[in-house]
């Protein structure tokens, strides 16, 4: 990611519009972004580079409690919030960016049934970055991952999570 200004720039904001702005960077989370800004902004967080950068510590010292709440906010890939239509726009975007709106039946069963072993062994969704992706992709990520021990599975998923914001706030260059 290039060390662009984001507009808006963050140090001109109120904390009540910062938080409107960022807060979705982080699935259903803007208390990543509260944490930021209570943490304090210079322009080195007017970048996407150094707003994310800050961002994922305030991630990363969260306790693991909050972390796993985390996770959990992520939807499914291609599950029941994007049959409902119920994801975020993000969400929403990112995933018919990846194709997974256009699964074939037995693409869609595949998902549904690794969505389901997946969340009974680590607790939480499967999350990956999918910009960039094709379902088919993301269908040999998932079951590669879901052998995972726990704890790698939880790195990873965070990870994943990480530059999910990454893109997401690259958006606003």
């Amino acid at each position: 990611m290039q060390n662009k200004l984001l507009n808006p720039k963050p140090t001109t904001l109120s904390k009540n519009d910062f938080v409107t702005t960022f807060g979705g960077v982080y699935e259903h989370s803007p208390w990543v972004a509260e944490g930021a800004y209570e943490q304090g902004l210079s322009s080195e967080q007017d970048t996407a580079e150094g707003l994310s950068s800050t961002m994922a510590g305030i991630v990363d010292t969260a306790s693991y409690d909050l972390r796993l709440k985390l996770l959990r906010a992520h939807p499914e890939l291609a599950g029941k919030l994007a049959v409902e239509d119920k994801l975020t726009d993000e969400s929403k975007s990112e995933q018919s960016s990846a194709g997974l709106d256009k699964c074939t039946p037995e693409e869609f069963e595949r998902f549904q049934t690794l969505n389901t072993q997946y969340n009974e062994k680590f607790g939480f969704p499967f999350i990956i970055a999918v910009r960039g992706l094709t379902r088919h992709d993301i269908l040999k990520a998932f079951e590669e991952r879901i052998n995972h021990t726990p704890e790698t599975e939880f790195t990873t998923a965070l990870s994943q999570v990480h530059k999910i914001a990454r893109l997401r706030l690259a958006d606003f260059v």
